[in-house]
């Protein structure tokens, strides 16, 4: 495909502040050559204050507002919608873009249940349409070479994964910080073992983080430690690594600690000489729309991640390990 994919930006709706459309999404889109943002729409159950955000981007960006997202997925001239509408009409939004021979990129967490995540999944692969989850971390550099290092065999069999990742400072998410951060380590374990989880039990700190004891196929546990702490001065990320124990070695990663420092007259940042993990999420995008191949992640992840979660505040609510269904 020789134009640029045209894109229309469904919602500027989040957990609690979170305003992913504004922050990461649309700045995303608009900075990679292969996408042109050509509208900006809200979904019902939107409220005033969404609403007022997505008509200040639509002006800003020079592009029509549409009230309604059926109106939009009718009048606007679009191929992919990035969805960032409310949770609870997530489902609806989603399916009626796909439905509308719409490819689609959804925020995290891509719904507010295992069985609504499965519901977009298979409203996905009836239609043929790409529907990435947003889990952009697995991108990080650090975590695709350290998955290409497992799968290459360099450290054997996989046994253990710990991992941890906590945010420093912010504002908490209604949510919790489980449902709200659990999608990113969650998702990045799965992508570097390639093990399907098939136990969760999971305890909750109070004001520290959760805990994930994750059994998985063929042995393997993990252990993840997620959740907010208190901010910490220029670190926006505390905590996000992994250690990978398997029976020829061991991989520790460490996605938070760029290996280069970069000092400039407005002060010093840390860096990777690579594209950030939003670059390449919407470059992975734009290469599984305009090859038809299937994308790295899929909804069928963003089914794996939500199970996973959803028997961990089950297991925290009853203090007992929950079993996962073969299906996931």
């Amino acid at each position: 495909m020789s134009r640029p994919l045209r894109v229309l930006l469904a919602g500027y709706a989040g957990a609690g502040t979170q305003n992913h459309q504004a922050e990461m999404y649309e700045r995303a889109f608009a900075a990679h050559p292969g996408f042109t943002i050509v509208g900006v729409t809200d979904a019902d159950g939107t409220g005033d204050a969404e609403r007022d955000r997505a008509r200040a981007a639509a002006a800003a960006l020079g592009v029509p507002y549409v009230d309604d997202l059926d109106d939009a997925l009718k009048t606007v001239d679009a191929d992919v919608v990035s969805a960032c509408v409310p949770l609870d009409a997530r489902l609806p939004a989603v399916t009626a873009a796909l439905r509308a021979g719409r490819h689609v990129l959804v925020a995290k967490p891509m719904a507010l249940s295992t069985a609504e995540c499965f519901s977009i999944a298979a409203v996905a692969t009836e239609t043929g349409l790409v529907c990435m989850p947003a889990h952009h971390q697995r991108f990080h550099p650090a975590i695709r070479a350290a998955s290409a290092a497992v799968a290459a065999g360099r450290v054997g069999l996989p046994w253990n994964v710990q991992g941890d990742f906590l945010v420093a400072g912010g504002d908490p998410c209604p949510l919790g910080e489980l449902a709200n951060f659990g999608v990113y380590p969650v998702d990045v374990v799965l992508a570097m073992t390639a093990l399907p989880v098939t136990e969760v039990f999971a305890y909750d700190i109070g004001d520290g983080p959760a805990v994930l004891c994750l059994r998985h196929e063929r042995g393997m546990t993990s252990t993840l430690a997620v959740g907010r702490v208190q901010e910490v001065a220029d670190e926006p990320m505390a905590l996000h690594r992994y250690r990978i124990s398997g029976s020829h070695g061991v991989l520790v990663v460490d996605p938070a600690r760029a290996p280069v420092t970069v000092r400039t007259a407005e002060g010093r940042h840390a860096t990777w000489f690579d594209q950030g993990t939003l670059a390449a999420l919407v470059d992975e995008f734009h290469a599984a729309v305009s090859t038809g191949r299937r994308a790295e992640v899929t909804a069928a992840d963003a089914c794996a991640a939500a199970a996973v979660l959803e028997a961990a505040a089950a297991s925290a609510r009853t203090g007992s390990p929950v079993p996962l269904e073969a299906r996931v």
